[in-house]
């Protein structure tokens, strides 16, 4: 529509003379104020412009290299956000079934940390940001089986915990997990939204588990679980002397080296029945003061407890029962690597809170089972804690170049 009078006919006339002067007059002024709108308009513009956002900067630079001897998601610290899938796979599914799953994953797996959509992802901005991502892969006995490999004993359901366990097959089990990891919970949800999806032909889920940690925790504090325990206080030197307490080696099977397992149990908190006590009680039943994390002998965090220290009447100083000596390894190989995760699903007649309890370790059975048996027979945290879920998952060892994850399985 142009600047002249419209009919209602539809036609068109000029503006009258002297419409047409008031409009050249207006135009001229308004061209005069327009030069200074403008220049200030710009001025404006460039005051508005953001300072680059280094938060941003930081999370889109942050991926983590996928490629490896071991899976990322591992050895890192564990960032404040993480979802642990359990999947089947359908039935009547072969070894070329398991082959292309992980085929899939491992081209996924590495687009998502580098900061990419998957070849199927519609919304790939948001896989821009990758924030540490890291997604680590466990398979249990069924794909071992399939994929005609050798399955390591251990690869099994946990032996049964009778007096404290209360398993429910909706957090148990499963025929391959995805452990996803990152400092944002969007990343962790689209990728968790993509891995499902992009094998939905092959497998279905189990279950999900959602955790967190407190980002701003302070320094020399593992993690705060919602007891108020400080967790994962005393852990094996993966990285150095105890490499081999993490990493299955020529003892294991052939594929296997360099991977590990991994058991996830799901822990829920009777939180209603340990706010009904003090809190001297609650550092008794733990081991180790609440605000600090410190073993009750004294010391920091990371100070070993004296075990052997009695009070003025002759008893134990850390009880007999408190969870920090049931927990302490009797032999120097009862160790594991813990990478624990808050839960809360939510509130209501009945909380739904809990510890998504994650150890690695080479060994479960000779390394995981006799801590959890003393744990099991005599531990005071039994009156405020019970096992809901358990699983247990070979971990894959890392994919080197031009390698597909668990390719050695089909060797």
């Amino acid at each position: 529509m142009t600047r002249e009078h419209q009919h209602t006919d539809g036609t068109a006339t000029a503006a009258s003379g002297p419409r047409r002067r008031t409009v050249l007059l207006t135009g001229l002024a308004g061209a005069g104020a327009g030069v200074v709108t403008g220049a200030g308009a710009a001025v404006a513009r460039e005051r508005a412009t953001p300072a680059p956002d280094l938060r941003l900067e930081r999370a889109r630079a942050s991926a983590r290299p996928f490629r490896g001897e071991h899976q990322a998601g591992i050895l890192e610290a564990p960032p404040p956000y993480a979802a642990f899938v359990a999947l089947d796979l359908h039935a009547g599914a072969d070894r070329d079934a398991v082959r292309r799953l992980l085929t899939v994953w491992t081209d996924d797996i590495e687009r998502l940390t580098a900061g990419r959509g998957p070849l199927t992802d519609l919304e790939p901005e948001l896989a821009a940001v990758p924030a540490s991502l890291t997604v680590t892969v466990g398979v249990g006995p069924r794909v071992v089986g399939l994929a005609g490999a050798e399955r390591p004993s251990w690869l099994a359901p946990l032996p049964a915990f009778p007096q404290i366990d209360k398993l429910l097959a909706e957090w148990s089990g499963g025929d391959l997990l995805l452990q996803i990891c990152a400092e944002s919970p969007t990343t962790v949800s689209h990728a968790q939204r993509r891995l499902t999806a992009g094998v939905a032909d092959l497998a279905a889920v189990r279950w999900v588990q959602r955790g967190f940690r407190e980002p701003f925790e302070g320094p020399g504090v593992p993690m705060r679980n919602l007891l108020g325990q400080v967790d994962g206080t005393v852990q094996p030197d993966v990285t150095g002397l105890d490499a081999d307490l993490l990493w299955v080696g020529d003892d294991g099977p052939a594929w296997l080296r360099g991977g590990s397992s991994v058991v996830v149990r799901r822990i829920g908190m009777r939180l209603d029945a340990w706010d009904r006590v003090d809190r001297l009680s609650r550092e008794n039943a733990i081991g180790r003061r609440l605000d600090t994390g410190a073993p009750v002998t004294g010391g920091r965090v990371d100070t070993p407890a004296d075990l052997e220290a009695t009070d003025e009447l002759g008893f134990h100083v850390v009880d007999d029962a408190a969870h920090l000596r049931r927990a302490h390894a009797a032999a120097p190989h009862e160790r594991f690597l813990r990478r624990p995760y808050s839960y809360d699903d939510g509130t209501g007649p009945e909380t739904h809170v809990g510890l998504v309890f994650v150890a690695y370790q080479a060994d479960p059975v000779r390394q995981f089972v006799p801590v959890q048996r003393r744990l099991a027979e005599m531990d005071l945290l039994n009156l405020w804690t019970v096992p809901v879920g358990s699983a247990v998952f070979a971990v894959l060892p890392g994919a080197r170049s031009g390698e597909v994850l668990g390719q050695a399985m089909f060797a």
